[in-house]
C-alpha cells in the first residue's frame, strides 16, 4: 500500500503539474520527488503522470487519485488526532462520584473546569454515600471522587482538593449569629446538630472532636431528616450545625454560617485509581489548577 507521504507530495505536483516547482515547495530535491513518483506509480501498477521536459499531465488515474486521495487523507488525520487526543486523555466518557457536601461548589467547579479544557471529554458526576466513592473509583465503576476528610479504602490514591474552615450553620437571630467568629465554648453551649455517623464517620468524628474539650456535657444530636435543603431544625433559633465553610454557598433563606475560632480545618479530597490512565492524569491537572485559581488550598 502507498504510504501516505507519497500520496501527498503527488497531491501537491498534481497542483504544480512541474517538478521544480513542486520540489521547491515540498522542500526536497527534484530527483528524490521523481523517484518517489515512480515508485508511487509502480506500487500502483498504473501511471499516475505524462512527463515531458516543459510540464507534467495527469493520466486518467493521476486525475481520479488527485480527487479521491484529499478527503481520503483528511479522513486519516483526523482519525490519527482522535487517537492522540484519546492517548492524552483528552477523548472519552468521564464518571465522578462526590459526596453531597461536595456537591454545594466543589464538584460543580470542577466539572466544569474539565469541560472547559477538554470539550472532547463526556463528563458526568452523581452523588454517592462516601463510604463507597473510594471502593467504586478502585474498582473501576467511577473514574474519579471527591470526599470529605481523608477516607480509608484500597488501590486508591488520595490527593488534596480543597481546605476549608470548620464553623457552625445557625439561624440569623440566633445569638451568636452576630459575631464574625463563634469561640468553640460558646457553641458547645447550644445543642449541635451532628449528621448520621454512617454517612461519614471520619467527617462526623473530626467535627464532635472539635468540641471535645469546650466542656463535659455536648447535646450532639443527629437529624431526623438526613437531607433537609430548609434546615427546618436550625431555625428553633438556638442549634447549630457543624460544617465546613462551602455551606455558606447553600445556605437557604433566614439562615447563615460562622466560621469557628481555632478550629482546625477540613480537607477535600480527589479520588483517582493507583493505576492511572492519561485520563486520570487529566482529572488530576484540572483539579490541581483550579486548586490553585481558586486558593483552594491556601492555607
Amino acid at each position: 500500500m502507498p504510504d501516505t507521504v507519497s500520496l501527498r507530495y503527488f497531491l501537491v505536483l498534481a497542483q504544480e503539474l512541474n517538478f521544480t516547482r513542486a520540489a521547491a515547495r515540498i522542500g526536497i530535491a527534484q530527483p528524490a520527488l521523481s523517484a518517489r513518483m515512480r515508485r508511487l506509480e509502480a506500487e500502483l501498477g498504473t501511471g499516475l503522470l505524462v512527463r515531458n521536459t516543459r510540464s507534467v499531465v495527469l493520466t486518467t488515474a493521476g486525475a481520479a487519485l488527485a480527487e479521491s486521495a484529499p478527503p481520503a487523507l483528511a479522513a486519516l488525520d483526523r482519525a490519527w488526532d482522535t487517537a492522540r487526543k484519546a492517548g492524552a486523555g483528552e477523548l472519552g466518557t468521564l464518571r465522578i462520584g462526590y459526596s453531597l457536601s461536595a456537591g454545594a461548589e466543589t464538584a460543580p467547579a470542577l466539572v466544569d473546569r474539565l469541560i472547559r479544557d477538554s470539550p472532547g471529554l463526556e463528563v458526568g458526576a452523581v452523588p454517592m454515600a462516601t463510604p463507597e466513592i473510594s471502593a467504586a473509583v478502585a474498582d473501576g465503576r467511577i473514574d474519579a471522587g471527591i470526599t470529605r476528610g481523608e477516607q480509608p479504602g484500597r488501590g486508591v490514591r488520595r490527593f488534596p482538593l480543597r481546605r476549608m474552615r470548620i464553623g457552625v450553620q445557625l439561624a440569623q437571630h440566633h445569638p451568636l449569629a452576630e459575631h464574625a467568629e463563634i469561640e468553640i465554648a460558646d457553641a458547645a453551649a447550644y445543642p449541635l446538630r451532628l449528621p448520621d455517623r454512617t454517612a461519614n464517620p471520619v467527617i462526623h468524628d473530626q467535627l464532635a472532636a472539635t468540641f471535645q474539650d469546650a466542656g463535659p456535657i455536648l447535646r450532639f444530636h443527629t437529624p431526623a431528616v438526613s437531607f433537609d435543603m430548609l434546615q427546618r431544625d436550625l431555625r428553633d433559633g438556638l442549634t447549630l450545625a457543624p460544617a465546613g465553610e462551602t455551606a455558606v454557598t447553600v445556605a437557604p433563606a433566614g439562615l447563615t454560617w460562622r466560621p469557628l475560632r481555632g478550629a482546625p480545618t477540613m480537607t477535600m479530597h480527589l479520588v483517582l485509581p493507583r493505576v492511572q490512565t492519561p485520563l486520570h492524569h487529566r482529572i488530576r491537572t484540572a483539579a490541581k489548577t483550579l486548586a490553585q485559581e481558586l486558593n483552594w488550598l491556601s492555607d
